[in-house]
């Protein structure tokens, strides 16, 4: 049976995930990309118990349509995945077998954040509370079973090849 890889890409908001997810997409043969905040893209925004079963529903019943599609080698999701919880449940719910997986946690230092985050609101793209939760979940990332890069001073190609370094299949990149 061909290997699959699974990449998680988490990360607080504005650390670069969906981008550098983009990029990966780019340099894998055979990949898709699931960005975890277009399950959950609804107004008024509402976190309740109900609303985050169905958005893990969601992205279980996506990336297991993705991991069992045989025109697709890698699948990539990119969500903000602040707690270990949220990684256990969805490798426990995944068809695995045959793949790896790459859990990675994007981080970055709280000024190179806060900048990227103020672009975001100064554009209307976001709103001013963004940063101080941002930089709050930040220090989450320190106690996940997922490996850290710091993304400050990086560009978004050269994140994408540290997460591609980690994984044992690069015959096609």
């Amino acid at each position: 049976m061909h290997m699959k890889c699974l990449y998680l890409v988490g990360g607080p908001m504005g650390v670069g995930k969906t981008a550098v997810c983009q990029e990966l997409k780019r340099l894998l043969h055979k990949s898709c990309f699931l960005d975890g905040d277009w399950c959950w893209d609804m107004h008024p925004f509402s976190v309740t118990p109900e609303t985050k079963a169905m958005v893990m529903d969601n992205i279980v019943h996506l990336l297991s349509n993705f991991l069992r599609c045989s025109e697709i080698d890698h699948v990539i999701l990119g969500w903000v995945m602040h707690e270990q919880a949220i990684l256990n449940e969805l490798l426990a719910r995944l068809p695995l077998e045959a793949c790896e997986v790459v859990a990675v946690s994007l981080i970055c230092d709280a000024a190179t954040l806060t900048g990227r985050l103020q672009k975001d609101i100064d554009a209307g793209l976001r709103t001013p509370d963004v940063i101080a939760r941002s930089l709050a979940r930040l220090e989450q990332y320190g106690a996940l079973n997922t490996r850290r890069i710091d993304t400050t001073g990086q560009t978004i190609r050269e994140t994408a090849q540290i997460i591609l370094a980690l994984s044992h299949d690069t015959s096609d990149t």
